[in-house]
């Protein structure tokens, strides 16, 4: 009887463990810049630039035009999203991100280490090519 009781003691208890999970909130995904594409006005090369970091964390950035204006890598680090240039010796380039996932066609103002503040769209992924 003993063994009756505490097994339906304990059915019940994973029941409502299992249920109170099922009804919590989901957490909004934390930031991810891989697989993504984004556009913004890049004041250096004086255009409106569309930019995207593939899933390996490679970026190539290009004019609308299609120019290509840099590339090189990009990391998460913490809450910010560094990029090393491959065509400058600038060095890691850190700016500010958002704490959750932006959908496509939202936008933010994030914040370079320099203290530089840039308006960037997310845009849906556009593969880009390295120049010939």
């Amino acid at each position: 009887m003993r063994v009756t009781i505490c097994l339906a003691a304990a059915a019940a208890l994973c029941a409502t463990a299992t249920q109170a999970d099922a009804k919590a909130p989901a957490k909004p995904a934390a930031f991810q810049i891989n697989h993504t594409s984004w556009s913004f006005y890049d004041k250096n090369a004086k255009t409106k630039a569309r930019e995207t970091i593939d899933s390996d964390g490679n970026y190539i950035e290009n004019a609308v035009s299609g120019k290509h204006i840099d590339h090189g890598t990009a990391v998460m680090k913490g809450k910010k999203v560094c990029f090393t240039s491959a065509m400058t010796k600038e060095g890691e380039v850190c700016y500010t991100t958002p704490a959750h996932a932006l959908k496509i066609g939202h936008s933010f103002v994030t914040k370079s280490d320099k203290g530089e503040k840039l308006k960037v769209t997310r845009i849906a992924y556009v593969t880009l090519k390295m120049p010939k």
